[in-house]
């Protein structure tokens, strides 16, 4: 694999045909989804609901392609007040969230929501992980080349996500980093499927963090 650390930046701003092919496929998925959604949503929803209280779903503030800031959904996994100290990254077996909630998120049942996102454009399928405006901050200040990630929109699923465990640390981050680098270097519809197809063998392994 090709060191993504010296990937070029032509990579990171193909357009053109790719470009509308990649939007078309993202419509696609966004409705299927979003009819999944709608036919899980009463069962996911009341299983919440009657777990942890209203309200069922989660919306969280998360940086986009140019910087942009939109409102992740997922579906609530955490008790009230996991955050009273501050923003927080979540890891694996994350003790604020619930027993439901951590079987949604192995499950990747908590993702989703977040189909409606990549319907509306603010994320698309496959790419890097959208994070949250206090972390991007932080992590640009010391990883060189952080904000590189935002040349693309950011994916329900990615390259870093399917190599790499769930980042909970400045130096997880900089693994996947590398990782998201290259997927925005050498980014083509053949490795977005390749992604796709090992995104759903993790799902099915119930492989979530």
């Amino acid at each position: 694999m090709a060191d993504p650390a010296h990937a070029g930046t032509a990579g990171a701003v193909r357009a053109g045909g790719g470009a509308g092919a990649k939007r078309a496929g993202d419509i696609a998925a966004g409705c299927a989804g979003c009819l999944l959604l709608g036919v899980m949503l009463p069962l996911v929803g009341l299983a919440v609901w009657l777990d942890l209280g209203w309200p069922i779903l989660h919306r969280q503030v998360r940086v986009g392609q140019g910087g942009r800031r939109f409102t992740m959904i997922k579906f609530r996994t955490m008790r009230a007040g996991a955050e009273r100290g501050g923003p927080q990254w979540a890891r694996a077996d994350d003790p604020r969230a619930s027993r439901l909630g951590r079987l949604l998120r192995r499950s990747h049942l908590d993702e989703l929501p977040q189909f409606w996102n990549v319907l509306k454009g603010d994320m698309s399928l496959v790419g890097p992980r959208p994070e949250r405006p206090e972390f991007v901050e932080r992590l640009a200040a010391r990883l060189p080349g952080y904000r590189r990630r935002l040349a693309v929109r950011p994916g329900l699923t990615g390259w870093a996500q399917v190599h790499y465990r769930y980042d909970a640390s400045v130096q997880d981050a900089a693994e996947k980093l590398h990782h998201d680098l290259y997927y925005i270097a050498h980014r083509s519809l053949l490795l977005d499927l390749r992604i796709a197809a090992r995104t759903v063998r993790q799902v099915l392994k119930l492989n979530g963090r």
